[in-house]
């Protein structure tokens, strides 16, 4: 299964990114972390190492961060010895995200959904949290798989344990 991360909101692709980069809060926040932690982390954009049909490979970072690969619309998060893969995409209809550093939450550009640091819905169209990626620790490397969209409403506990220990 290809997924689609395309958005259809009126922000052009830059701006974008530049808020998609803030899902990284959302990310560590479902790590165990705080927002304003998640906040503090620092966000760099980057390609996988390699790519075998949808699954990608990571490098572990070296230290608590996140990437964040733009081309394939995900998000790999390192933080207190644990990482975890984000869809980039509201999952309500795929529009851009955006962090509300003064409301520590996330909100959808498009019709408003709102989402604590964790990726928890909390108001709004949508109807689940945001979806996280299988991945699996391989050496060196994180394993993201594309394919394999977690979607906390219809696996709660897969979605819980979508994390690594790095």
């Amino acid at each position: 299964m290809k997924t689609n991360h395309t958005c259809n909101c009126a922000d052009d692709r830059r701006d974008f990114l530049k808020h998609a980069a803030v899902l990284v809060a959302g990310a560590v926040a479902g790590l165990g972390a705080s927002a304003r932690d998640g906040a503090a982390l620092p966000v760099t954009f980057g390609e996988p190492l390699a790519r075998a049909g949808d699954e990608l490979t990571y490098p572990i970072p070296a230290a608590d961060g996140a990437t964040i690969d733009r081309d394939n619309g995900v998000i790999v998060v390192r933080f207190q010895n644990q990482a975890c893969s984000f869809n980039l995409s509201c999952p309500h209809e795929n529009a851009a995200v955006r962090w509300k550093s003064a409301l520590g939450r996330f909100e959808c550009s498009r019709h408003d959904s709102v989402y604590s640091p964790a990726g928890v819905y909390t108001a709004g169209r949508a109807t689940r949290n945001m979806d996280r990626f299988a991945i699996k620790k391989n050496g060196t490397s994180l394993v993201v798989d594309v394919s394999r969209l977690i979607q906390s409403d219809q696996q709660k506990a897969v979605w819980d344990a979508a994390v690594v220990a790095v």
